[in-house]
């Protein structure tokens, strides 16, 4: 018997290590608010309410991620309190084939998408539109986007009575006009872009144009940010199922959609991230 107790014992002390190193914690446990961010524009947005988000009485503490699931098995295990980089159609998506549970609680901005080429010049998107390689995102909600963008811009026709609701695929492409659409992992196109023959173009999602150091006025075509595509594609802040009415969530919604943020997204950004929200 004594045995066994000093085994149960260590066991406990085991879990208590085990869970002291990945941070087993609930939203309750302090009054620290903890966020996973992409480094651009979303860390940096959040570092402008960090007076705000103290004034209200919490510490904000912002966890950068480099990839579209980190921060989202994240947010599934309480590591953090809420995630900001992704919009309501790509959490959608991730809560179904992840068998997660998380929640868009508000949407914050939109990220147009941009097309971008390796020595293209205007004239030459605006006239040849066969031939080329393009570079795509390949998760479903920002490979749907880029397919719309290419058949917006003429590049190739989709097949009748697909939406932008839906979640596309290559397969979905009714017409390449002689091009070769490429899907790549997101964080990669533009690097990816910058390896190709002359002539490739790509579309890049916002955030990441921003990190390659890409100008949105430099863009050969944008997403139009008009109607529909600025709502449905909004970065939401997102928290686990339950917790979108916890004091520590509308403390940081708050300080987000404030008229000092919608400032500094609309003066920061130049067109390449536009608020969603009105002051």
């Amino acid at each position: 018997m004594k045995k066994l107790l000093t085994t149960l014992a260590a066991l406990a002390v085991s879990c208590i290590l085990a869970c002291s190193l990945v941070g087993c914690r609930t939203i309750d446990s302090d009054d620290v608010i903890i966020v996973g961010a992409s480094q651009t524009p979303h860390a940096e947005i959040l570092k402008v309410v960090e007076d705000d988000i103290k004034a209200a009485g919490y510490t904000l503490e912002v966890r950068v991620f480099d990839d579209y699931v980190t921060p989202n098995t994240a947010l599934e295990d309480g590591s953090v309190d809420a995630n900001y980089f992704q919009h309501t159609p790509y959490l959608d998506t991730f809560n179904k084939d992840y068998k997660t549970h998380l929640s868009a609680v508000e949407k914050i901005h939109y990220e147009p998408f941009g097309v971008y080429g390796k020595n293209v010049t205007q004239e030459d998107f605006d006239t040849n539109k066969t031939g080329r390689t393009i570079l795509v995102p390949n998760d479903g909600s920002n490979l749907t986007r880029a397919l719309f963008v290419l058949q917006d811009e003429g590049y190739i026709t989709l097949k009748e009575g697909v939406t932008a609701s839906d979640t596309l695929t290559v397969q979905d492409i009714a017409d390449l006009k002689g091009n070769t659409v490429k899907p790549v992992q997101a964080d990669t196109v533009a690097a990816q872009l910058q390896e190709q023959t002359d002539g490739t173009i790509a579309v890049i999602n916002g955030n990441y144009a921003l990190q390659a150091g890409l100008n949105v006025k430099n863009a050969l075509a944008v997403e139009n940010a008009e109607g529909d595509a600025a709502q449905l594609y909004a970065n939401v802040i997102a928290v686990k199922q339950g917790n979108e009415n916890h004091p520590k969530i509308k403390a940081l919604v708050s300080a987000l959609k404030s008229e000092k943020v919608h400032r500094y997204i609309t003066e920061h950004y130049n067109g390449a991230v536009l608020p969603v929200f009105s002051v």
